[in-house]
């Protein structure tokens, strides 16, 4: 499948990731519903040799039997170190490459990061949902910003993530009585199981984010679609 378009060029100092993330952060649209799904990919990135090889996994699976269609496997040399805030820069150029070898393009892409629970409201679901222009979940197991309360420990069960309002957050965004914005779901995946983030990436509204999270859990932690593509991105094989 190729990229919807040419957003930048990803050889960026820090300074200049931080301000693109301010200037792309407006295009992520907040609302909306995937169409008709018939598959899903699943993203995760590890890194080989230090971390000087990214390798990036993507995995299509047929919904909603959820079995695997297609999986591949992409590595490059990294191209940004480790700094946090800016993982997608470091990530995403090898995950575009593996999904130009998909043989479909996917209807749905969740991906083992954030989306818009971000300080800059530009996780890596929202940077590679605009790359793809396809709609993107970031499902995370680490917050990054924001805060929550108690989550019930029934599986299914969540609790709003919030953040203070940023300068990327649009004037009609969901907020809580407090004034916070919501950025995404703290998701009780499974019993006695640390919460994982859902938070929508581009082209998908919180409730349908959470929805589809829910809708692809398995027997584990993490929804099916990351799971499989963190268990090919680790694979040491």
């Amino acid at each position: 499948m190729a990229h919807h378009e040419n957003l930048h060029a990803w050889t960026l100092t820090p300074e200049e990731a931080v301000a693109l993330q301010r200037r792309l952060a407006p295009r992520v649209i907040r609302h909306g519903k995937p169409d008709a799904v018939t598959c899903i990919a699943g993203v995760d990135i590890g890194f080989e040799d230090g971390g000087e090889t990214t390798r990036a996994a993507v995995v299509v699976l047929d919904w909603p039997s959820l079995m695997l269609r297609q999986s591949v496997v992409h590595r490059e040399p990294t191209r940004m170190p480790y700094i946090p805030g800016l993982l997608s820069f470091r990530e995403i150029p090898a995950a575009l490459a593996a999904f130009a070898r998909l043989e479909s393009c996917p209807d749905l892409v969740m991906v083992d990061g954030q989306g818009i629970a971000h300080p800059r409201r530009l996780g890596v679901a929202s940077h590679l949902g605009l790359w793809l222009d396809l709609p993107t979940i970031g499902v995370a197991k680490k917050v990054l910003c924001g805060r929550h309360g108690e989550v019930p420990a029934t599986r299914g069960e969540w609790a709003p993530l919030t953040d203070r309002r940023r300068a990327e957050d649009p004037a009609d965004i969901e907020t809580d009585a407090e004034g916070r914005v919501v950025i995404g779901a703290m998701l009780r995946s499974r019993v006695n199981v640390k919460p994982v983030i859902v938070s929508p990436g581009h082209r998908l509204d919180q409730a349908t984010a959470l929805e589809w999270a829910i809708a692809c859990l398995g027997k584990t932690k993490l929804p099916e679609p990351t799971r499989l593509a963190d268990r090919l991105a680790s694979w040491k094989g």
